[in-house]
């Protein structure tokens, strides 16, 4: 079957090159024609004719095309221009010379001119080779990280160098991807012999290359392409971009890979140092009540109903802390779970100022509530969070004597919950990073307790629920943060 097929391509050529010998011969015919209805035309100005003509033979067709017009050319200038013409009999001894002289000149001009013609064709190759190489390593730099990295290379291949079909085999992945219109059928056995041996195959019937890919002398994988009759240099140049682009996808995994990691540590370490300093202050309070208990002989009614009200709401506090490392934990894991209900904004606020009374006691916090606000669709919990984040980031950078201001209205489709302080506010520079993890301001890290984790948490429950937060601030005017969360529903009112 594969000779069967070489013989028909065989077969094609040798017919395209008769006709063009043909084609040369036609040529060749017309000169002479046109040279024998011409008066005054002598045989040197024939031959030169006929040698001009050849020289473009040769450069348009070939080498094989422009001999058959040179001796068609000798035979038709004795016969027609020669004494005694109409007779190929050469007369004159100094004829001879001159039949040989043209023929070898039109034979050596031809095979130069051919040559000429193959480098050129040579260059112009190559210079389309190196034009679809840079091309296709372009390409390889505008991979989409969400994509393997493999079938992204078959395709781009596929659209540099204009490929009926392409299969790489990933020895890492032991996978094989594909691309191109055809069907490559089952080639993946050749793929993994070519990685085995490190060899180079090509089937001539159906114009398929198969190279194994190469990345430090091991092989990494093998690639098969159809259709783009690329040299055995440029083949080598291919495969070993391809190299390149599966082992950079390989580094960018692993840097991921160490980037989650070290991210994890480091959030491990500020969970940890957060709920260490968070937890001094219950426990401190807990420890001090039970030992006035245990201590103080026989305390009052009042006094003792007061020590275990420290206890219980201390305690309460504490579980609130372990339930809050426990959702940080579960949302940086990316495993946030949303419970959600129509909730009224007032409750939710009332509850997160609730929960923070403790910290904001003595300051003066003043709540608007714009009349019928709609109700939102919220996991009530991690909404009270969020809300309490931003009066615990409030409370914690503006003067202990400052107000802080909470509102809630409408905008758009929106409920709006703002947070107001008179704080320092915070510079331009610092507003594109408060949300950040574990970013914190150089001028309040070493005074002010706290992990950095609590922005970046509170956007991020915001955004589960459809929302978005965003802050208003510059230095010395205070800050506003304001949550915005679409309504539940029409017609849900508090």
């Amino acid at each position: 079957m594969k000779f069967a097929g070489l013989r028909t391509l065989f077969q094609v050529k040798a017919g395209q090159r008769w006709l063009r010998v043909v084609l040369a011969g036609a040529i060749i015919a017309l000169i002479t024609l046109a040279g024998t209805h011409l008066t005054h035309v002598n045989a040197t100005t024939v031959g030169f004719v006929y040698l001009v003509a050849i020289l473009f033979i040769a450069t348009g067709w070939g080498l094989v095309e422009a001999i058959a017009a040179s001796l068609l050319g000798v035979i038709f200038l004795n016969f027609f221009f020669m004494p005694p013409i109409g007779t190929f009999v050469i007369a004159d001894p100094q004829n001879w010379a001159a039949l040989f002289a043209f023929l070898a000149t039109a034979i050596v001009a031809s095979q130069l001119s051919s040559h000429a013609r193959q480098r050129t064709q040579q260059a112009v190759a190559r210079q389309v080779e190196m034009e679809r190489l840079y091309a296709f390593s372009r390409a390889l730099l505008l991979t989409d990280p969400a994509q393997p990295a493999a079938r992204q290379i078959a395709e781009r291949i596929v659209q540099s160098f204009d490929c009926r079909a392409v299969a790489l085999y990933d020895r890492n992945s032991g996978e094989t991807h594909r691309a191109g219109g055809e069907d490559l059928g089952a080639i993946e056995e050749a793929l993994q012999q070519a990685v085995l041996q490190g060899t180079v195959s090509t089937n001539e019937l159906t114009g398929t290359a198969v190279t194994p890919v190469r990345l430090g002398g091991q092989p990494i994988g093998s690639l098969a392409i159809r259709g783009a009759a690329l040299p055995d240099a440029a083949l080598q140049a291919l495969a070993n971009l391809v190299a390149i682009g599966l082992e950079q996808e390989r580094a960018k995994e692993a840097t991921s890979r160490a980037e989650a990691s070290r991210q994890s540590e480091e959030l491990k370490s500020a969970l940890l140092d957060a709920i260490a300093h968070e937890f001094k202050t219950p426990l401190t309070s807990i420890k001090a009540a039970a030992t006035a208990l245990l201590c103080a002989p026989a305390p009052k009614p009042e006094e003792q109903r007061e020590l275990l009200t420290v206890i219980n709401e201390e305690s309460d506090h504490l579980g609130r802390l372990v339930t809050e490392a426990t959702q940080t934990a579960r949302i940086e894991a990316g495993r946030m779970v949303l419970s959600k209900e129509p909730h009224s904004v007032g409750g939710l606020i009332s509850a997160a100022l609730s929960q923070m009374e403790p910290v904001i006691e003595g300051r003066a916090v003043g709540v608007t509530i714009a009349p019928g606000l709609p109700q939102i669709s919220a996991d009530g919990e991690l909404m009270v969070r969020a809300i309490r984040q931003l009066l615990d980031n409030a409370s914690k950078y503006s003067p202990p004597s400052s107000p802080i201001s909470v509102e809630a209205g409408m905008e758009g489709d929106a409920v709006t919950i703002v947070v107001a302080d008179k704080g320092p506010g915070i510079s331009a520079a610092e507003q594109e990073r408060v949300f950040e993890k574990f970013f914190r301001s150089p001028a309040h890290r070493s005074n002010l307790p706290g992990s950095g984790m609590g922005l970046n948490i509170a956007r991020a429950i915001v955004r589960a629920h459809g929302g978005e937060i965003r802050l208003d601030s510059s230095p010395g005017a205070g800050s506003r943060f304001c949550i915005s969360i679409p309504v539940a529903g029409e017609g849900q009112r508090p």
